[in-house]
């Protein structure tokens, strides 16, 4: 079962209104770049605050935003109250996701929040399915890479290798994936640190 505090990050919500920033992240720029949004569903699985739900629906998608931190949702609210999104607070392991519905799905940084393998596996199951044929999947989490987790204490994530996610995905159309580490600071405790991080981009067959 998530929790606010899942991922060490709510904490971050409650301290800074724009914790992540406005501007979509990079798979989610590149896709927008080059695809037509207006009319499609979208989901937005472990939204956080909301910025790549808010790219979708300015570029006229349907978006639901799927979150478990009130203090996310309420930060997303305010940042972006000139977009419909419809707002969902709930668990993401027990929602109940319909099938093949959606045209796109993000899931940014939720895998790695979650307890076991297991789990993982079944959430990306159910996002799969979720998914329309020729629908479009982004999925980017920690891997089991070099980690600085001093800027999260407490937290203990899952780590799954990056040929783990690529085998989750070994019968679609690979659009691209990158292993890579990424160097940030939060703003709430301004502690640079280092994760290894998995990118990818699925097409459903």
């Amino acid at each position: 079962m998530l929790t606010e505090v899942d991922g060490g990050y709510d904490q971050g919500y409650r301290a800074v209104e724009n914790f992540w920033g406005k501007a979509p992240a990079s798979l989610v720029a590149t896709y927008l770049r080059s695809h037509k949004a207006v009319g499609l569903q979208v989901l937005d699985v472990g939204a956080g605050e909301g910025k790549n739900a808010a790219a979708f629906a300015h570029a006229g998608a349907y978006v639901t935003a799927l979150e478990c931190s009130s203090a996310a949702i309420q930060n997303g609210r305010k940042l972006f109250p000139d977009v419909d999104i419809n707002w969902v607070q709930a668990d993401a392991t027990d929602y109940r996701y319909p099938t093949g519905f959606y045209d796109v799905v993000v899931c940014y940084g939720l895998i790695h929040c979650l307890k076991s393998e297991s789990v993982a596996r079944n959430m990306l199951f159910n996002l799969q399915n979720s998914l329309k044929s020729g629908g479009t999947i982004f999925v980017v989490a920690f891997n089991n890479g070099s980690h600085d987790l001093s800027a999260h204490p407490g937290f203990a994530p899952l780590l799954l290798s990056h040929d783990w996610f690529i085998e989750r995905f070994n019968e679609w159309h690979a659009v691209g994936a990158s292993d890579s580490i990424l160097f940030e600071t939060h703003p709430h405790n301004l502690i640079p640190h280092h994760h290894s991080l998995t990118r990818l981009t699925a097409v459903k067959p």
